[in-house]
This record gives structure tokens, C-alpha cells and sequence, in this order.
């Protein structure tokens, strides 16, 4: 790991390459909607879903990016069973941008909002298992679970689809039981944002041109025969490393975090 002197190199504004040491599977097509949407509805759907689209690739390409525990997501990588990446809801704008064109399946909801949502990311290079913890969690994960099995990696949106905010769910654990595959949190902290207050989830989009930190936790594993009594403590787990980030994000956006980072 590189000193706190480190000095800028030239991806400041680009993700990580995609890792190439695993074959790459395409995400899964896009299946219709297991809702029926009115017409009107139907607009509003593509409408959003343009805007969306166009927001996060015009704010992502401006974006400079400080990528702190890098290390953490080579270490979940090589143990060789795929990521569950898991962050909060608020947090998909920069989130689609930053991991982008890698296949990552992501569980969306079955609503109106989750509808233009899976097809933003379909159009950033996603997959999406359409479910949410009240309706088709248990045939979205059985999607999830497959891909995994097909190379790809999974993503929650931990909170999604509906809160309470920043109250880890259980989805990520059960798909990390299935398939042994590492949950990686992360968080993305902007140096400024434009935060949707009347959301439930304070849903916030970066200002163009600015620095946004993308802050990485240590790999979290669960034992395939994990009980419910453990299962419960990996989710601990995942809530306490989820908001040792947010911590984290808050002393940087106040310029009083200090630690080395990989990447400027």
C-alpha cells in the first residue's frame, strides 16, 4: 500500500479495470416486467429511465475518484467464488458509474421506481433479478444464485427497496450462503451532492467535476451451513461495516480522514 504521499496518477476519474482472470458471462437479458404498467406509466418508465441514464454518465465521467481499501476488493477476488458488492440504496448513481461494464447482476425491485431503475443499469452494462424482501425475493435470488454459479457477481442495494434507511437487510447473507461468494461492502461518499430530501432513502446524485471517495470494507464470508443464529451475526457484520464506512466518508468529506489509499 502506497504512503499518504501518494501522487496522482492518470485514472483519477476512472473505475478499476474489470478483472480479467475470470471468463466474462453477459449478464442476463432483461426479461419483461412481472408488473403491468399503464400506459402513462409506461412513458413516465422510459422518460425516466433516458434521464437516468444520460444523469449518470454525464456526472460519472466528470467525477475524480480516492479509492481507499482497494486491497480488501483483491483479497474477496481472489478467493475465487464471485462478490456480493452491498452499499446502500441512496447511493446508485455514482455506484452504476464506478462499477460499470462488469456484468453484476443486481436485485431490483418489482415497482415503479425499480422498473426504470433495472434499466439504467441493463443500459451501464448490468444484469437484473427482478424482486425485492416483500415480493419475488425468493425467484430473484434463485436468478442471483445461478449467475454466480455462471461467473458473474451479485450486488443489494441493502436497504432497497423501500427502507427503513440504512438498515441492512438480509439478502446479501443468504445469497453469500448459497454460493460462498464474498459480500464486499462499500461506500461512496461525494465530496458534494445534490440529496433528494423528500426520498425515503435521501437519494443523492454527485455535482459534476467534484471528488467522490469510494471507500471498501474487508471481505465477509458466511459458512455454507451457517443457522439462522449465525446468519443474524453476519448481518451485524454487514450493518457495522456499512456504517464504519459511512464514518469514514464523513471524516474525508470533512477533510479529516487520513489514510493511505491505492488510487487518486
Amino acid at each position: 500500500m502506497r504512503s499518504e504521499t501518494l501522487k496522482r496518477s492518470s485514472i483519477a476519474t476512472e473505475a478499476p479495470s474489470r478483472d480479467t482472470s475470470r471468463p466474462f458471462v453477459r449478464p442476463p437479458s432483461l426479461a419483461d416486467s412481472p408488473r403491468s404498467f399503464t400506459r402513462w406509466q409506461r412513458v413516465q418508465i422510459a422518460i425516466a429511465t433516458w434521464i437516468g441514464y444520460l444523469t449518470t454518465w454525464l456526472v460519472g465521467r466528470s467525477l475524480r475518484w480516492e479509492v481507499y481499501g482497494w486491497e480488501y476488493w483483491e483479497a474477496a477476488r481472489r478467493a475465487g467464488k464471485g462478490l456480493v458488492y452491498t452499499f446502500w440504496h441512496r447511493e446508485i448513481c455514482a455506484a452504476t458509474w464506478f462499477w460499470r461494464k462488469r456484468g453484476i447482476v443486481v436485485m431490483t425491485s418489482q415497482n415503479f421506481d425499480g422498473e426504470y431503475i433495472a434499466r439504467i443499469i441493463r443500459k451501464h452494462g448490468y444484469g437484473a433479478a427482478r424482486g425485492s424482501s416483500s415480493h419475488g425475493a425468493r425467484r430473484a435470488l434463485v436468478e442471483m444464485v445461478r449467475a454466480l454459479r455462471e461467473g458473474l457477481d451479485g450486488a443489494f442495494t441493502i436497504d432497497g427497496p423501500r427502507g427503513p434507511r440504512f438498515v441492512a437487510k438480509p439478502g446479501a447473507v443468504i445469497l453469500a450462503r448459497a454460493t460462498g461468494a464474498a459480500i464486499l461492502c462499500f461506500h461512496i461518499e461525494p465530496r458534494r451532492a445534490h440529496v433528494f430530501r423528500k426520498s425515503w432513502d435521501w437519494f443523492q446524485v454527485p455535482l459534476p467535476f467534484i471528488r467522490a471517495a469510494m471507500f471498501i470494507a474487508p471481505p465477509i464470508f458466511v459458512a455454507p451451513d451457517a443457522d439462522e443464529e449465525k446468519q443474524a451475526g453476519k448481518l451485524r457484520e454487514v450493518q457495522a461495516a456499512l456504517e464504519e464506512l459511512q464514518t469514514k466518508g464523513e471524516a474525508w468529506r470533512q477533510g479529516g480522514y487520513r489514510q493511505s489509499r491505492v488510487r487518486d
